[in-house]
């Protein structure tokens, strides 16, 4: 069964978040750490997978994603602390997605 995959990225502690959503969560961290697109990660050299969720159902991660960008920056920092409270990058964590 395909996993889908809405996450948070971030520059630093407390700094730019970016929220996005893919179906291999392993090789877009890559691109966003590598800077391999061009855009806001980039730009804003939002590196650190600080929160991520899955599900199997492509349209609830579209639905997520978009509620996620419509919330308060602090919510947005709730969300991640209660589940990272470090803003650790997680990415070293990611399940294998063979």
């Amino acid at each position: 069964m395909k996993q889908y995959y809405v996450y948070i990225m971030a520059s630093k502690r407390n700094g730019t978040l970016y929220t996005g959503v893919t179906s291999d969560l392993l090789k877009r961290v890559y691109e966003h750490k590598n800077d391999m697109v061009d855009g806001f990660t980039k730009k804003y050299k939002a590196h650190t997978l600080v929160y991520y969720e899955t599900t199997n159902d492509i349209n609830v991660a579209i639905e997520k994603e978009k509620q996620i960008k419509k919330w308060k920056r602090q919510w947005k920092i709730r969300i991640i602390e209660e589940n990272n409270p470090e803003w650790n990058d997680i990415s070293g964590f990611l399940p294998s997605q063979e």
